[in-house]
């Protein structure tokens, strides 16, 4: 599977998150270590709920760049 994720910069590294799996959050101080944490991350929260019989949201987001 393939999630969108997002990645913001932030004052003291960077964050990202996955739309499609609330809570499903990391941290980090640079883009590829938030992108691989994250990635451990969706990893952990999909284990998690397969093992507590909870479904797993298939991926719907879309991501898209807009030129100004």
């Amino acid at each position: 599977m393939q999630y969108s994720v997002v990645i913001e910069k932030a004052a003291n590294g960077y964050s990202a998150y996955a739309p499609d799996l609330p809570g499903c959050i990391a941290a980090g101080d640079s883009q590829t270590e938030v992108e691989e944490l994250l990635r451990v991350a969706i990893i952990m929260h999909l284990e998690s709920l397969r093992e507590h019989g909870d479904p797993v949201p298939e991926p719907q987001t879309s991501v898209a760049l807009v030129e100004v």
